[in-house]
């Protein structure tokens, strides 16, 4: 017999799973547990699955009330990529007639107060930075659905993860100051205890362990210009070989070290070469133009915002890391003979 056209309601797959509408809405919304039976809920899942049943968001949503709002909790704005991300989230989100709330995590990586009287009442989801995780506590809820981004895939609180392939713009930056002939690296890393920047750090440390004769130090400085460029003097003024290539975590970083190394007396790329990650406006801005990893931080955003829709829908969200592409500019050279 031909299968109906006709798509499935929730009364259809309230009388295959022999239960009333109410139980199916009670187990596709996740509030059945203390309500209906495990053995309930998984009868109703495999009725709705067999049956090829996906909720009707938009009825739900008006008989619900739901605002068909989503927050965006990033880090605090200090840099111009996190309004990027705003950008794509909110250009994806209002295709589908969402709205998107940006809310900057105090210090960066939280805790956050509720921006809301009831997080659960006013917001259907929840996109959030792996360094503002620690604000969710306050706001996500038991029932909101979250999307992590720039976070740890095996150790995401979130129902899906969207990462930038932030291990392979590493490898090309490395690979790329192997190849001028550099093999003493000093690496500016961020002081932010965060997936993103210990994934910048193991796979430097992985890359040049692999190469003979390569030697890495390290030095530890908060995202501030001030910051870097005080760790990098430190680091630079250093008894010892001084390094020949100096890779930064991002351009802000990598915008200190600039100050640091002209305060040393010392030449960009002539003396040493520098490397940021993000590729933001300031990598132009300074003299040499800066060798960085371009983001595409509205590309980032939209997939963030499509994962959610996913979510909401009971889609599996698009699998694999986004793309990034080194940008080679005049920071970068061969070093100088020792």
């Amino acid at each position: 017999m031909a299968r109906s056209s006709t798509r499935p309601t929730s009364r259809d797959v309230a009388h295959a799973a022999g239960v009333s509408q109410a139980a199916v809405s009670l187990v596709l919304g996740d509030k059945w547990r203390g309500r209906v039976s495990e053995t309930t809920a998984q009868r109703v899942r495999e009725a709705a699955r067999d049956l090829g049943y996906r909720p009707n968001l938009a009825a739900r949503n008006l008989r619900l009330g739901h605002t068909r709002t989503v927050l965006l909790v990033v880090p605090a704005l200090t840099t111009e990529f996190f309004a990027g991300v705003y950008t794509g989230a909110a250009r994806v989100a209002a295709d589908h007639g969402f709205g998107v709330v940006l809310y900057p995590s105090p210090e960066g990586i939280g805790p956050a107060r509720d921006p809301f009287a009831s997080a659960q009442a006013a917001l259907d989801g929840v996109i959030a930075s792996s360094m503002a995780a620690d604000a969710l506590t306050a706001i996500r809820g038991d029932q909101l659905p979250l999307v992590m981004l720039d976070s740890d895939p095996s150790g995401s609180l979130g129902a899906a993860t969207v990462n930038l392939d932030i291990a392979d713009g590493i490898r090309q930056v490395t690979t790329h100051l192997l190849e001028l002939g550099h093999r003493r690296f000093l690496h500016l890393a961020a002081d932010v205890p965060s997936w993103t920047f210990e994934i910048r750090a193991r796979e430097l440390a992985t890359r040049l362990d692999a190469v003979p004769d390569t030697s890495l130090r390290t030095a530890h400085a908060p995202i501030s210009i001030d910051d870097a460029l005080t760790a990098t003097e430190t680091a630079l003024a250093t008894p010892g070989p001084r390094p020949t290539a100096l890779v930064c975590d991002d351009d802000k970083l990598a915008a200190g070290a600039y100050k640091a190394v002209r305060r040393l007396g010392l030449r960009i790329p002539d003396d040493i070469s520098v490397t940021g990650l993000d590729d933001l406006g300031l990598a132009t801005a300074i003299d040499p133009e800066l060798t960085t990893v371009r983001l595409d931080a509205e590309l980032f955003g939209e997939r963030g915002m499509e994962a959610l829709l996913a979510v909401l829908e009971g889609r599996t969200p698009q699998a694999g890391d986004i793309p990034v592409n080194l940008v080679v500019r005049g920071s970068t050279a061969p070093p100088s003979a020792p």
